[in-house]
């Protein structure tokens, strides 16, 4: 009956099932003499987690503490500041650039208005002129 009980908390223990008492069972189990034949293979995995349960660490450890280079985090904000800046700037003048093209084009429209304005009183000077020769006879220049 021992038997069937050790492999049946052996299958709970490979399927990460077992309390702590079970497991407390299996390693007194395995750490004796009398173990199965065909469960032999286990005791060699109990006996290592036993013998390394009481292994320590003992030798010290140094560990490097990670100190920040606040030279080069200083520098990469400085350069991040200059291009945003730059940008900026670029943006500003292209900006300032639109609104003087846009007031220039208005400019351009409005004078284009008054030379077609002047464009219609010399036409019609012109008609005045043609009709004048015409009355008078006068040849055309």
């Amino acid at each position: 009956m021992e038997l069937a009980n050790i492999e049946e908390l052996l299958e709970k223990y490979l399927d990460a099932e077992t309390t702590v008492a079970e497991e407390k069972e299996l390693k007194t189990y395995f750490s004796g003499d009398n173990v199965a034949p065909h469960l032999q293979e286990y005791q060699a995995m109990f006996g290592y987690f036993s013998t390394n349960k009481n292994e320590r660490f003992t030798k010290t450890i140094q560990l490097k503490s990670q100190k920040v280079n606040w030279k080069w985090l200083s520098v990469a904000a400085s350069v991040v500041l200059l291009v945003s800046v730059y940008t900026g700037y670029q943006d500003n003048q292209q900006k300032k650039a639109e609104k003087i093209y846009a007031k220039t084009q208005m400019a351009f429209g409005m004078l284009a208005a008054n030379l077609n304005k002047g464009n219609e009183a010399i036409l019609q000077l012109q008609h005045f002129e043609d009709t004048k020769n015409k009355i008078f006879k006068q040849p055309k220049k």
